[in-house]
């Protein structure tokens, strides 16, 4: 049986520095090493990271938001390029295993924008580049869609990692994919939500969500949120006080460690910025899959089968290629 390692994860909650990628990005690299100075081998960031999350798709109209997607079109991060390589350097100096949430530039020409999650290896290696499946509501008005070829779990040094996005934590069939391919350590991105419905509590939902996928599959959780800075609101919402008191709903953004047993390893943290820390320990998955073990022996593949179609969607093939 291959050793089940013990570390310790940091799980950042923050905001980004707003529509500046060069910015965030030399933000997200002053996190990177405070959090290893404190120990982490495993550093989560939030959804989007990089330059942040488009707000206005939920306070505007598509017209009034359409120029704000042109800004974030242009602040986007080209993978590979060199805002990648600024973080995989960090990765490979702090020597953590880091998870990323960037706004992604498609390729070739003026691609589409994509919500994307990177993965990246203590060495500096750019392991995985996850496309969120289907972005939430109002988010089709940024992003376009991923495919299966990203619904991976790679092997770290901190065990095998999968990670998802947001709403992606509510599908349990990409949940389960994940599961299926061994993970034991999953990334949750989100970015802080106070928009939409009154009654709909973010921090909650999270939490909710968090414990269901750790319960279900014996496994731990790394989450990671944003936060709204005064600097988004200003932008965002201007002098419009419904929109300032909307974006400064509480309860929007919550950040933890979560274990096998879907409880939290230790408080999370809720709307503030700051850094969780918590010690996992992997050996804690192994005794509770003697009662439900959803990838083995707790269920029935002889009644039920998941097919995920993993091939990467491409827009154009040429009949040479099909050879």
């Amino acid at each position: 049986m291959p050793d089940l390692p013990r570390f310790t994860a940091a799980a950042v909650q923050a905001a980004p520095v707003y529509l500046d990628p060069a910015a965030t990005v030399d933000k997200a690299v002053t996190l990177i090493h405070e959090a290893a100075g404190h120990g982490a081998e495993l550093v989560v960031f939030p959804e989007v990271f990089v330059p942040g999350y488009p707000y206005w798709n939920w306070t505007m109209n598509p017209v009034q938001g359409s120029p704000w997607y042109d800004r974030l079109y242009r602040a986007a991060v080209d993978v590979p390029g060199p805002y990648v390589d600024t973080l995989r350097a960090a990765a490979r100096q702090a020597g953590v295993v880091l998870v990323i949430g960037v706004n992604e530039r498609g390729r070739p020409g003026l691609g589409p924008l994509y919500n994307t999650l990177l993965i990246i290896g203590a060495d500096g290696e750019l392991l995985g580049v996850h496309r969120k499946l289907v972005p939430t509501w109002a988010e089709k008005l940024t992003w376009g869609q991923g495919d299966g070829s990203t619904l991976t779990v790679h092997p770290t040094a901190v065990g095998p990692l999968g990670a998802l996005a947001c709403g992606e934590n509510t599908n349990p069939l990409a949940r389960f994919t994940l599961l299926a391919q061994g993970e034991l350590v999953h990334a949750a991105c989100y970015i802080a939500l106070p928009v939409g419905p009154e009654d709909y509590d973010m921090a909650d939902s999270i939490a909710l969500r968090t414990a269901a996928h750790c319960f279900e599959g014996k496994v731990f959780s790394v989450v990671s949120c944003s936060t709204v800075s005064p600097e988004i609101v200003d932008l965002i919402a201007g002098d419009d006080p419904r929109l300032r008191k909307q974006l400064a709903r509480p309860h929007s953004a919550l950040s933890g460690i979560f274990g096998p047993d879907g409880r939290a390893v230790t408080e999370p943290l809720v709307d503030e910025e700051g850094i969780v820390y918590a010690e996992i320990d992997l050996g804690r998955c192994v005794q509770p899959r003697q009662m439900h073990d959803i990838v083995g022996h707790y269920n029935r593949f002889d009644v039920f089968r998941l097919h995920v179609d993993n091939r990467p969607l491409r827009p154009l093939v040429f009949p040479e290629e099909e050879a």
